[in-house]
């Protein structure tokens, strides 16, 4: 297939776009040396890191004149005002398409399922008679949430970020998505309007790192948050780095990824679209294939040609996102192998096909979410399993959860002791105290039992007591 204008189109060059590695035969390495031999995009945040910290700084000291002036720079839009009418908010609603206003209400109405059901309750634990701990759950006062708006529009995000603060119990809420050239400086449209299927009436025009640092410094229009979640760019992710200590963050997400552990009875045309489907986000997207099966991997390859033939984002998206140093198939001796490269790997998002995967599923330890079998597709979790999307990337799953209910909750310890309760372990306090040569801390025991003999007996009162 030929373009008008001559060269080949990306399509052309997609029979061999994805490399392989080959883990046969040698003992795979343990830890950080297998973990070196895998595919993973570049994403230095702590470059970018430099470049959003005057930017971040600029909108402390200037607040909307500062994130308007950006908009301008970055967004190609002259914005009157950053918040968004309510007005706007609720005519986005009225004007979406309905399939996708009854798509949207399908999958607030999944996700409730499952985040209700992750909702924390108060529990106390008597330790002794007189002696109890009691955990308390508090929702965050107030939350930022991002959505972005670059290359593709992410209501689903909206809701995968709203729906768990939500049920958390979060009382203030507000989104930020980038201002649109292409509707008069506000956010898409769609965003708007899930925002006003959820409830959400508190909107900003504001894009990347500017919408950050609206979030944790505050502005004239805009209350401080306490938090901000949401996936985003580099930009994105450099900003929630310059702002932790400040503000409590989700993630650093970097670009999305995919990783498919595979044997000789998945469908090649099933693993094939897979990977393109997380190709299509970005030119840093990884898409990943483990298998034992050299024949699978060879009907994959092949089959990846027609199917991106047939997509929209091929040049600008998917042909880099597959012939990039991030993706790659890797051949395996079997899966327990696999199971290992899968592990080392720790993708965002994991799907297995294979013919025993929920067997597989349950051995996996590093993973952002785990899809099993081949009608639970990523795209599923993307819109409609009622699972989050908001996942960890770039093999942090080896060590963080993605968004839910607890992201957006802090457990509050209340000690209660009665005079009893303490004086039986008073003397253990007192002992670790002494230990620890914080003497203070074993006195702030003993001036509770001044006069009482049997407990002092052995101890040395302060002595202004």
């Amino acid at each position: 297939m030929e373009r008008a204008d001559g060269p080949p189109c990306g399509s052309e060059r997609i029979e061999h776009v994805i490399s392989r590695i080959d883990l046969r035969g040698d003992a795979l390495p343990e830890g950080p040396a297998l973990r070196d031999l895998l595919p993973r995009a570049d994403f230095d945040v702590a470059a970018a890191l430099e470049k959003v910290r005057p930017i971040c700084e600029d909108v402390h000291h200037r607040g909307d004149a500062a994130l308007i002036d950006f908009a301008e720079r970055f967004d190609g839009v002259k914005l009157e005002r950053v918040r968004v009418p309510a007005a706007a908010i609720e005519r986005a609603l009225e004007e979406l398409d309905p399939a996708v206003r009854a798509a949207l209400e399908e999958s607030v109405r999944r996700a409730r399922l499952v985040h209700r059901e992750q909702r924390r309750t108060t529990h106390t634990t008597q330790v002794v008679p007189g002696g109890t701990v009691t955990e308390k759950w508090v929702p965050v006062d107030r939350v930022g949430l991002y959505a972005p708006g670059g290359r593709a529009v992410y209501p689903s995000s909206v809701i995968m970020n709203v729906v768990p603060a939500q049920e958390a119990g979060v009382p203030s809420l507000a989104l930020a998505s980038p201002a649109q050239a292409d509707f008069g400086g506000l956010p898409h449209p769609t965003i708007l309007a899930a925002c006003a299927l959820l409830g959400v009436d508190e909107v900003y025009a504001a894009g990347g790192a500017t919408a950050v640092a609206m979030f944790a410094y505050g502005t004239e229009s805009c209350p401080p948050a306490n938090m901000v979640t949401g996936p985003g760019n580099i930009w994105v992710a450099a900003a929630k780095r310059y702002f932790t200590g400040k503000i409590g963050i989700d993630a650093e997400a970097g670009p999305t990824e995919i990783a498919i552990l595979a044997d000789s009875t998945a469908d090649p045309v099933h693993v094939a679209s897979d990977l393109i489907s997380q190709a299509e986000h970005d030119p840093l997207a990884a898409a990943v294939l483990v298998t034992d099966s050299a024949e699978l991997a060879d009907a994959v390859e092949k089959e990846l040609r027609p199917q991106v033939e047939a997509s929209k984002h091929v040049d600008d998206r998917i042909v880099p996102a597959l012939s990039g140093r991030q993706s790659a198939i890797v051949l395996v001796d079997g899966l327990d192998e696999g199971l290992r490269v899968v592990d080392a790997y720790g993708a965002e998002h994991l799907e297995i096909q294979t013919a025993d995967a929920a067997a597989l599923a349950d051995r996996v330890r590093n993973a952002g979410a785990i899809f099993i079998g081949p009608w639970s597709p990523v795209s599923l979790g993307d819109y409609a399993a009622g699972s989050n999307h908001v996942l960890p990337t770039g093999g942090c799953a080896c060590h963080s959860s993605g968004l839910s209910v607890q992201s957006f909750l802090r457990g509050i310890h209340i000690v209660d002791y009665t005079k009893d309760a303490l004086a039986e372990v008073a003397h253990h306090v007192v002992t670790l105290a002494e230990a620890e040569d914080l003497p203070a801390h074993g006195a702030a025991i003993k001036a509770r039992f001044v006069g009482d003999e049997q407990m002092s007996r052995g101890w040395k009162v302060p002595e202004n007591k």
